[in-house]
């Protein structure tokens, strides 16, 4: 019964005029799939909003050759099919009506961790974004929380990398079928996340990546993360469709600030400023905001790297810790240092998320 009830949950998802909504109005209506494709005509035109026409595709659906294929494609790559009615469905996502009936998974079981953070931005990151990324990424796990993005260049797939660096599961969301991996180059980047998180889509198997099915893609991005981070993004990329989900769904966004005439950087510029957005430095912003680890007073994980620290850069922290807060112009006057390794140290300092760039020009510790 298990098998047949599957069987015919992948046969709703492929009925003409059945989407997201409707085939969860019928599934609440019948109590199973099986049931649906039993049902007599009139008794699916009493379902509300299923008119004639829909009654007739389901009542007439021949399409079953393609239901065997593409459960035969899931067992034999080890391709968790999950409805949305099942155990293992991710909950953060269950709760919005457009979720999917059904969803594609290959990798662990990592799709209802206890922390997630969704990492976006441009496919042509900047050495900022990527290292940004990166850093980030290292803060993030203490927390061990699972990095969800989309597997696309740049931002994508350095959040991806990271993620694996540093041990942590991570979540490539398609918009394309389990069959390709798209881009190709990143194929072995997959191979590792399904060992340390997974694949998930809720493409069949030979839909093929198109554009029209990335803004849809997103929408997951967004539903299954804690918090959104945008790193790098012009003002009208493909991450800002990602931010008015994020922002349907009432999710706390952040953004990475950057260079005023950056073309990159405007998005993220625009979105702080525009009060869309939070501005991030390190990742004890998400872990305040969202209040984790308060339990163990563990909100600032960065805080070991002190004791590896150089003598210069010891000194503005240690100038820091007994001012507070000073001005840029203050810290510099205060330090024996030269202006180029001033500059290059307190940037070390704020990567490695010991130190925060205020408003006016002040700093602080983390």
């Amino acid at each position: 019964m298990a098998d047949e009830e599957l069987y015919y949950r992948l046969a709703l998802t492929s009925v003409p005029n059945v989407g997201p909504i409707l085939g969860k109005t019928l599934f609440s209506y019948f109590g199973s799939a099986a049931e649906i494709f039993k049902a007599k005509k009139k008794q699916l035109e009493r379902v509300p909003n299923i008119g004639e026409v829909t009654a007739n595709s389901i009542i007439h659906f021949d399409n079953f050759d393609w239901v065997s294929g593409e459960l035969a494609f899931a067992e034999k790559h080890d391709i968790k099919v999950v409805f949305y009615t099942d155990e293992g469905y991710p909950s953060r996502l269950k709760k919005y009506d457009q979720s999917p009936l059904l969803l594609y998974y290959k990798g662990t079981d990592c799709l209802n961790s206890n922390f997630s953070v969704g990492i976006v931005g441009t496919r042509d990151a900047t050495d900022y974004g990527k290292r940004f990324t990166e850093k980030l990424v290292a803060e993030l796990q203490p927390f061990g929380c699972t990095i969800i993005s989309g597997l696309a260049y740049g931002i994508d797939i350095a959040a991806h990398k990271a993620a694996i660096k540093n041990g942590l599961p991570t979540i490539g969301v398609l918009g394309n079928g389990l069959k390709t991996i798209y881009p190709g180059q990143h194929k072995s980047i997959a191979a590792k996340m399904i060992e340390h998180g997974g694949l998930l889509t809720e493409y069949p198997k030979d839909e093929i990546p198109d554009r029209n099915n990335f803004p849809e893609r997103n929408r997951i991005v967004a539903a299954l993360s804690d918090a959104l981070v945008v790193v790098e993004s012009g003002e009208g990329g493909g991450s800002m469709i990602t931010v008015e989900y994020a922002s349907e769904y009432k999710k706390p966004i952040f953004a990475l600030p950057g260079p005023f005439d950056g073309k990159y950087s405007m998005g993220c510029n625009s979105l702080i400023k525009n009060g869309h957005a939070m501005m991030l430095d390190c990742a004890a912003d998400i872990a305040n905001y969202l209040k984790w680890g308060l339990e163990s007073g563990n909100t600032k994980p960065q805080s070991k790297l002190f004791e590896d620290l150089l003598p210069h850069e010891l000194s503005i922290v240690q100038l820091l810790n007994e001012h507070k807060k000073l001005h840029i112009d203050q810290l510099a006057s205060l330090l024996e240092m030269q202006s180029h390794t001033f500059t290059f140290t307190l940037l070390d300092l704020e990567m490695k998320s010991l130190v925060r760039a205020m408003p006016g020009k002040y700093y602080e510790l983390c």
